[in-house]
Protein backbone atom coordinates (compact mmCIF):
# COMPACT_ATOMS: atom_id res chain seq x y z
CA UNK A 1 0.00 0.00 0.00
CA UNK A 2 2.57 2.15 0.98
CA UNK A 3 6.50 2.09 0.36
CA UNK A 4 9.11 4.28 1.04
CA UNK A 5 12.73 4.13 -0.41
CA UNK A 6 15.50 6.30 1.38
CA UNK A 7 13.57 9.04 1.77
CA UNK A 8 15.25 11.98 3.37
CA UNK A 9 12.96 15.47 4.10
CA UNK A 10 15.55 18.69 4.69
CA UNK A 11 13.41 21.39 5.32
CA UNK A 12 15.18 24.97 3.94
CA UNK A 13 17.60 26.23 6.39
CA UNK A 14 18.75 23.21 6.57
CA UNK A 15 16.54 21.10 9.19
CA UNK A 16 16.77 17.60 8.78
CA UNK A 17 13.14 16.26 9.40
CA UNK A 18 13.85 12.39 8.18
CA UNK A 19 16.76 10.70 7.53
CA UNK A 20 17.22 7.87 4.92
CA UNK A 21 13.39 5.94 6.17
CA UNK A 22 12.79 2.66 3.81
CA UNK A 23 9.55 1.85 4.95
CA UNK A 24 6.21 -0.75 4.17
CA UNK A 25 2.69 -0.63 5.25
CA UNK A 26 0.24 -3.22 3.87
CA UNK A 27 -3.04 -2.57 2.94
CA UNK A 28 -5.31 -3.50 6.18
CA UNK A 29 -2.57 -2.75 8.76
CA UNK A 30 -2.93 -0.27 11.86
CA UNK A 31 0.25 1.42 12.34
CA UNK A 32 1.37 3.69 15.28
CA UNK A 33 4.12 6.03 14.32
CA UNK A 34 5.64 7.35 17.52
CA UNK A 35 8.86 9.46 18.98
CA UNK A 36 9.23 12.69 21.29
CA UNK A 37 8.11 16.15 19.59
CA UNK A 38 10.41 17.02 17.07
CA UNK A 39 10.97 13.19 15.69
CA UNK A 40 9.32 13.56 12.23
CA UNK A 41 6.13 12.09 13.16
CA UNK A 42 3.96 15.27 11.27
CA UNK A 43 6.79 15.47 8.52
CA UNK A 44 5.90 11.22 7.69
CA UNK A 45 1.96 12.07 7.57
CA UNK A 46 2.54 14.97 5.97
CA UNK A 47 4.58 13.04 3.07
CA UNK A 48 1.93 10.40 3.05
CA UNK A 49 -0.71 12.75 1.49
CA UNK A 50 1.49 15.02 -0.39
CA UNK A 51 1.51 17.97 1.58
CA UNK A 52 5.48 17.79 1.08
CA UNK A 53 7.49 15.93 -1.02
CA UNK A 54 11.22 14.17 -0.30
CA UNK A 55 14.20 15.91 -0.57
CA UNK A 56 15.62 12.40 -1.71
CA UNK A 57 13.87 9.03 -2.00
CA UNK A 58 10.67 7.57 -3.68
CA UNK A 59 7.06 7.36 -1.90
CA UNK A 60 4.71 4.60 -3.84
CA UNK A 61 0.72 4.56 -2.91
CA UNK A 62 -0.63 1.60 -4.24
CA UNK A 63 2.25 1.22 -6.58
CA UNK A 64 2.38 4.76 -7.81
CA UNK A 65 5.36 7.00 -7.51
CA UNK A 66 3.80 9.94 -5.73
CA UNK A 67 6.92 11.77 -5.39
CA UNK A 68 6.61 12.88 -9.25
CA UNK A 69 2.64 13.68 -8.93
CA UNK A 70 1.88 16.51 -10.93
CA UNK A 71 -0.19 19.42 -9.07
CA UNK A 72 -3.66 18.10 -10.90
CA UNK A 73 -2.80 15.01 -9.92
CA UNK A 74 -2.84 15.15 -5.88
CA UNK A 75 -6.76 15.58 -5.22
CA UNK A 76 -7.27 12.48 -7.00
CA UNK A 77 -4.37 10.77 -4.19
CA UNK A 78 -6.18 12.81 -1.64
CA UNK A 79 -9.55 11.46 -2.62
CA UNK A 80 -8.08 8.06 -1.40
CA UNK A 81 -6.99 9.07 1.94
CA UNK A 82 -8.69 10.36 5.12
CA UNK A 83 -6.98 13.09 7.31
CA UNK A 84 -7.98 13.27 11.05
CA UNK A 85 -5.89 15.78 13.03
CA UNK A 86 -5.51 16.94 16.43
CA UNK A 87 -7.56 20.45 16.38
CA UNK A 88 -9.93 19.05 14.21
CA UNK A 89 -10.13 21.62 11.71
CA UNK A 90 -13.87 21.58 11.22
CA UNK A 91 -15.57 24.55 9.06
CA UNK A 92 -17.45 26.59 12.37
CA UNK A 93 -20.21 28.16 10.29
CA UNK A 94 -21.03 24.44 9.06
CA UNK A 95 -23.36 22.11 10.55
CA UNK A 96 -21.91 18.44 11.29
CA UNK A 97 -23.84 17.18 8.15
CA UNK A 98 -22.63 20.05 6.36
CA UNK A 99 -18.48 19.26 7.45
CA UNK A 100 -18.91 15.76 6.34
CA UNK A 101 -21.07 16.37 3.55
CA UNK A 102 -18.31 19.02 2.06
CA UNK A 103 -16.08 16.45 1.88
CA UNK A 104 -18.02 14.69 -0.37
CA UNK A 105 -18.53 18.14 -2.90
CA UNK A 106 -14.87 18.59 -2.81
CA UNK A 107 -14.75 15.52 -5.15
CA UNK A 108 -17.98 16.32 -6.89
CA UNK A 109 -20.07 13.73 -5.46
CA UNK A 110 -23.97 13.63 -6.42
CA UNK A 111 -26.18 14.90 -4.49
CA UNK A 112 -28.01 11.41 -4.18
CA UNK A 113 -24.70 9.83 -2.79
CA UNK A 114 -24.53 12.80 -0.53
CA UNK A 115 -27.48 12.63 1.11
CA UNK A 116 -27.41 8.34 0.90
CA UNK A 117 -24.06 8.41 2.74
CA UNK A 118 -23.66 11.16 5.04
CA UNK A 119 -26.46 9.98 7.88
CA UNK A 120 -25.34 6.83 7.26
CA UNK A 121 -21.14 7.41 8.31
CA UNK A 122 -22.13 10.09 11.34
CA UNK A 123 -24.24 6.97 12.24
CA UNK A 124 -21.27 4.71 12.04
CA UNK A 125 -19.39 7.27 14.64
CA UNK A 126 -22.78 7.69 16.50
CA UNK A 127 -23.58 11.44 16.05
CA UNK A 128 -26.37 11.44 13.60
CA UNK A 129 -28.91 12.71 16.29
CA UNK A 130 -26.12 15.63 16.49
CA UNK A 131 -26.48 16.21 12.66
CA UNK A 132 -27.71 19.82 12.98
CA UNK A 133 -25.52 21.13 15.78
CA UNK A 134 -22.19 23.47 15.11
CA UNK A 135 -19.01 22.53 16.00
CA UNK A 136 -19.14 25.49 18.95
CA UNK A 137 -22.14 23.01 20.32
CA UNK A 138 -19.78 19.48 20.54
CA UNK A 139 -17.56 18.75 23.19
CA UNK A 140 -13.95 17.67 21.99
CA UNK A 141 -14.57 14.22 21.75
CA UNK A 142 -17.68 14.83 19.28
CA UNK A 143 -15.90 17.33 17.41
CA UNK A 144 -13.09 14.72 16.83
CA UNK A 145 -16.11 11.83 15.89
CA UNK A 146 -17.10 14.44 13.56
CA UNK A 147 -13.68 14.74 12.04
CA UNK A 148 -13.63 10.75 11.74
CA UNK A 149 -17.11 11.14 9.95
CA UNK A 150 -15.50 13.63 7.31
CA UNK A 151 -12.01 11.38 7.01
CA UNK A 152 -14.49 8.44 6.29
CA UNK A 153 -17.14 9.66 4.08
CA UNK A 154 -15.19 8.84 0.86
CA UNK A 155 -14.51 5.37 1.58
CA UNK A 156 -10.66 5.95 1.49
CA UNK A 157 -7.99 2.99 1.31
CA UNK A 158 -6.10 4.93 4.00
CA UNK A 159 -6.76 7.15 7.03
CA UNK A 160 -4.36 8.61 8.95
CA UNK A 161 -4.09 10.40 11.49
CA UNK A 162 -2.02 12.80 13.25
CA UNK A 163 -2.19 13.17 16.74
CA UNK A 164 -6.16 12.51 17.25
CA UNK A 165 -6.25 12.59 20.96
CA UNK A 166 -4.28 14.97 21.73
CA UNK A 167 -6.60 17.38 22.81
CA UNK A 168 -9.08 14.93 24.63
CA UNK A 169 -9.45 13.64 27.96
CA UNK A 170 -8.08 9.62 28.46
CA UNK A 171 -12.21 8.39 28.66
CA UNK A 172 -12.43 10.20 25.08
CA UNK A 173 -9.33 9.07 23.89
CA UNK A 174 -10.02 5.50 24.12
CA UNK A 175 -13.59 6.28 22.27
CA UNK A 176 -11.28 7.40 19.51
CA UNK A 177 -9.08 4.72 19.41
CA UNK A 178 -11.57 2.37 19.15
CA UNK A 179 -13.64 3.63 16.45
CA UNK A 180 -10.20 3.60 14.56
CA UNK A 181 -9.85 -0.11 15.72
CA UNK A 182 -13.63 -1.22 14.38
CA UNK A 183 -12.68 0.98 11.07
CA UNK A 184 -9.41 -1.05 10.51
CA UNK A 185 -11.68 -4.10 11.36
CA UNK A 186 -13.18 -3.16 8.17
CA UNK A 187 -10.80 -2.91 5.95
CA UNK A 188 -8.98 0.04 6.13
CA UNK A 189 -5.40 0.95 6.54
CA UNK A 190 -4.63 2.76 9.75
CA UNK A 191 -2.01 5.06 10.28
CA UNK A 192 -1.29 7.19 13.68
CA UNK A 193 1.02 9.67 15.18
CA UNK A 194 0.42 9.74 18.85
CA UNK A 195 2.47 10.28 22.03
CA UNK A 196 -0.27 8.30 23.96
CA UNK A 197 1.77 5.75 25.28
CA UNK A 198 -0.90 4.68 27.36
CA UNK A 199 -3.03 3.76 24.39
CA UNK A 200 0.11 2.40 22.26
CA UNK A 201 0.81 -0.18 25.05
CA UNK A 202 -2.46 -1.93 25.34
CA UNK A 203 -3.60 -1.62 21.79
CA UNK A 204 -0.57 -3.81 20.86
CA UNK A 205 -0.17 -3.20 17.08
CA UNK A 206 2.29 -2.37 15.53
CA UNK A 207 5.07 0.31 15.98
CA UNK A 208 7.31 2.49 14.30
CA UNK A 209 9.74 4.63 16.41
CA UNK A 210 11.43 7.86 14.94
CA UNK A 211 14.39 9.47 17.18
CA UNK A 212 15.69 12.77 15.81
CA UNK A 213 14.25 11.77 11.81
CA UNK A 214 15.52 8.20 11.80
CA UNK A 215 13.71 4.85 11.77
CA UNK A 216 14.82 2.98 15.17
CA UNK A 217 12.82 0.94 15.62
CA UNK A 218 9.59 -1.48 13.91
CA UNK A 219 8.14 -3.91 16.10
CA UNK A 220 4.57 -5.78 15.16
CA UNK A 221 2.50 -5.93 18.28
CA UNK A 222 4.69 -3.29 20.04
CA UNK A 223 4.50 -0.71 22.67
CA UNK A 224 5.15 3.07 22.77
CA UNK A 225 8.70 2.57 24.31
CA UNK A 226 11.61 0.16 23.49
Amino acid sequence: MIEMYGVTKIYPGGQVALKDINLKISKGEFVFIVGPSGAGKSTLIKLIFREEVPTRGQIFFAGKNISRLKRREVPYLRRRIGIVFQDFRLLPEKTVYENVAFAMEVVEASYKDIKRKVPQTLERVGLLHKANARPSELSGGEQQRVALARALVNNPDILVADEPTGNLDPDTSWDIMNYLDDINKRGTTIIVATHARELVDSMKKRVIQLEKGSLVRDEERGVYGK
